[in-house]
């Protein structure tokens, strides 16, 4: 299937929950409405309550073409965005994007050759994390490397296949109306939840290298330590309300946390040997970031090793604090709000 076929290709909505996005905002709708894509498509974008001029750019894009919509999320959680969204949108496939995510030209259209090709109920790609300078440089090359993320296909790429969850991902209605949406509990982690319960319904999750979005990393090491512990105490809020979904690559950053931690408290009080773990943790990151950083400029390689310790000791740190009132409160919504469009 392709865009110069004879066959009626399905109507597509999109939809993107956006925050404080008016660094991004218009380029990521712009390359939503530039896709090469000859079916009928839709944009709705979920308001929250935003600090900065989103609302305005929003309202702009709305003026300038017809298929651009908003709707309010006033709770600002990415959750109930998307379920707002979901809602308010009208066709038969769903691509989730968001507010700093750019789409390849081709997504869309090689994503519903691929839900039709495979079957699958929901299929993704790569997130391809470009930076704007020499920090966020910096932070994408340790994204995208095997030191940074293990060996995650939508991070580091690899074959097509079934996977556990990707990157955003473009559903078939059905399914997001199956499962009732977004838990609207679950403030991260999110998407790998959803995915989690259509696997167990008898879905196919489907990775694909062909499908590429753009990704812009956090602006700074603050920024960068606050999303990764958010990634880690969620990501153990979905390893309680479902057993058997965490695996030895989840736990590999809270325990160098742990390692660490004994290692330094160790050698400063016992023996300088204790001093060993940590020490061969900074030497590895430092070597790991040399591969990760070829081809950049010498500031951007030098603050790789930052990057990578500030993902996984904030990783970790998040994955070991997180509250198990945080899963008791998940498990007493098992049921999200069933969703439904338009």
């Amino acid at each position: 299937m392709n865009a110069n076929s004879d066959v009626r290709l399905p109507a597509v909505s999109v939809i993107m929950p956006v925050l404080d996005e008016e660094r991004h905002l218009r380029g990521a709708v712009q390359a939503i409405l530039a896709q090469e894509y000859a079916g009928e498509l839709e944009v709705v974008i979920a308001l929250g309550p935003s600090k900065d001029r989103t609302d305005e750019i929003a309202a702009e894009l709305v003026r300038d073409d017809p298929r651009v919509h908003t709707v309010p999320n006033p709770t600002g959680r990415t959750p109930a965005a998307l379920n707002a969204a979901i809602k308010a949108s009208r066709h038969p496939i769903v691509v989730r994007v968001d507010g700093h995510g750019m789409l390849s030209p081709n997504y869309i259209a090689t994503a519903v050759r691929l839900l039709e090709e495979t079957g699958a109920m929901n299929v993704g790609g790569i997130m391809h994390a470009e930076g704007e300078n020499d920090w966020e440089h910096a932070v994408a090359a340790a994204m995208t490397s095997k030191i940074g993320v293990g060996n995650a296909a939508f991070h580091t790429g690899g074959e097509a296949g079934p996977a556990e969850t990707v990157y955003l991902g473009v559903f078939r209605r059905e399914a997001l109306e199956q499962q009732g949406g977004y838990n609207e509990e679950f403030i991260r982690a999110q998407d790998w939840e959803l995915n989690f319960r259509i696997r167990e319904a008898g879905g196919l999750i489907w990775f694909s290298p062909e499908l590429k979005v753009s990704y812009r990393p956090r602006p700074s090491v603050r920024a960068l330590a606050k999303q990764y512990k958010d990634y880690g105490r969620w990501r153990h809020v979905v390893a309680r309300y479902h057993e058997g979904s965490i695996n030895l690559r989840y736990l590999a950053p809270p325990t160098a946390v742990l390692a660490i931690a004994a290692g330094l408290v160790v050698g400063a009080a016992l023996t300088p040997w204790g001093l060993v773990v940590p020490s061969g943790y900074l030497a590895a990151i430092a070597l790991g970031s040399l591969p990760a950083g070829k081809g950049l400029p010498l500031r951007a390689r030098l603050q790789i090793p930052v990057a990578l310790a500030t993902m996984h000791m904030s990783w970790g740190w998040g994955f070991l604090t997180s509250p198990k009132a945080l899963a008791r409160k998940v498990i007493a919504s098992r049921r999200p709000a069933v969703v439904t469009g338009g």
